[in-house]
């Protein structure tokens, strides 16, 4: 089988739906059955994954007209059978799978930039049609994308996301030369990784840790990490204030090579999102050891199960009270960080290339 994997998403800052298409390209050409992996990027085929993620662009050497390069392209992609992990088809090909990550383009458009709301319109409906099949990553936003386009329940399967094995527990020792350039030390600090934006709820968060008793607050600092995101000069400017003040540490985005020491060093992890189609996040905290509040909202009850504490992001009393008992119920601490280890275990990156190959064999059969 011949397949092509259109990898848009990778870049120097991978976002989940990048570290998904990632992990997809480094595991499906070792699936059985699956003979070629071809990778399209910005409409042109690319070889040169690593020079993606180094934000580099490649040039052909010899340039074609682009008459006999638009028509080598569309034989190709037709050819093969195309996975668009990021929403969309290219509009040369007649059929392949999409992958729907989550539906917030249309459950909260406000949240988004512009240019992404019209990209949705012009192309998301036209790909849809054209998929022979749609995944989503949890049952969730399976039911969700079957409810809102009408969908036969066969075209759209759920295939959970996972968690690499750089993410474990770690002790103390191990994780300080790491944490030391962001002036951290292992088990006195919260943490929030996600995007700088408006439906992660960071304002929230804020607010509820600025109400914290005072021996809470200062015993415990919260840190910030992740991409800055769009729509959010007032939060920028209440991060800077939080900053100024001494409570909050921003890191803006971390590389992914930091990320399992940041994770393993924490004493709790927080994740406040009102919408997710997934969250890789608290699964990649639950995987490095540490217990996680999450909002109760959308797919993360799904993804999370027993294995964490929930909170409403739109009540800054009761989640400043949830944040300040799991700093000191040892008790619950203990339980949830067990069973985050077993449902972390559980969900893989090999896993999820598997089923998702399965897939291409269901759709070439």
């Amino acid at each position: 089988m011949d397949v092509t994997l259109l990898v848009d998403a990778l870049g120097p800052q991978l976002s989940g739906i990048g570290r998904y298409v990632w992990e997809l390209c480094n595991r499906v050409p070792k699936e059985p059955g699956i003979d070629w992996v071809s990778f399209f990027a910005n409409g042109r085929f690319v070889d040169d994954l690593e020079g993606l993620l180094q934000g580099k662009s490649r040039r052909d050497r010899v340039q074609l007209p682009r008459w006999i390069t638009r028509q080598t392209r569309t034989r190709r992609l037709r050819g093969s059978l195309v996975h668009g992990p990021n929403y969309f088809l290219p509009r040369e090909v007649e059929t392949g799978v999409i992958t729907v990550h989550d539906l917030s383009v249309f459950k909260y458009p406000e949240t988004h930039p512009v240019e992404r709301l019209h990209a949705f319109e012009r192309e998301f409906e036209n790909s849809l049609t054209r998929a022979a099949y749609v995944i989503t990553d949890t049952e969730t936003v399976r039911r969700e994308v079957i409810a809102a386009f009408s969908l036969p329940e066969a075209k759209v399967t759920a295939i959970p996301l996972g968690v690499g094995h750089e993410f474990r527990p770690r002790t103390p020792e191990q994780v300080e030369h790491q944490l030391a350039p962001f002036g951290l030390v292992a088990g006195e600090y919260c943490l929030c990784v996600s995007t700088i934006e408006p439906r992660k709820k960071i304002a929230e968060l804020l607010r509820a840790w600025r109400e914290l008793p005072p021996a809470v607050r200062d015993s415990t600092q919260l840190v910030l990490a992740g991409a800055k995101g769009w729509l959010n000069d007032d939060l920028h400017e209440a991060i800077g204030d939080a900053v100024a003040a001494g409570w909050l540490k921003h890191l803006g985005f971390v590389p992914d090579t930091a990320l399992p020491a940041l994770y393993s060093g924490a004493s709790l992890f927080i994740y406040p999102s009102i919408y997710e189609g997934f969250g890789l996040p608290p699964l990649e905290a639950m995987a490095s050891g540490i217990p996680v509040l999450v909002s109760n909202r959308s797919c993360l009850p799904e993804v999370c199960g027993d294995a964490a504490g929930y909170i409403d992001p739109d009540d800054s009393p009761a989640l400043g009270e949830a944040i300040a008992g799991a700093l000191t119920d040892s008790a619950w601490r203990g339980q949830v960080r067990q069973k985050g280890l077993e449902r972390a275990a559980a969900l893989t990156w090999d896993r999820c290339a598997a089923q998702t190959a399965e897939l291409y064999r269901r759709c070439n059969s």
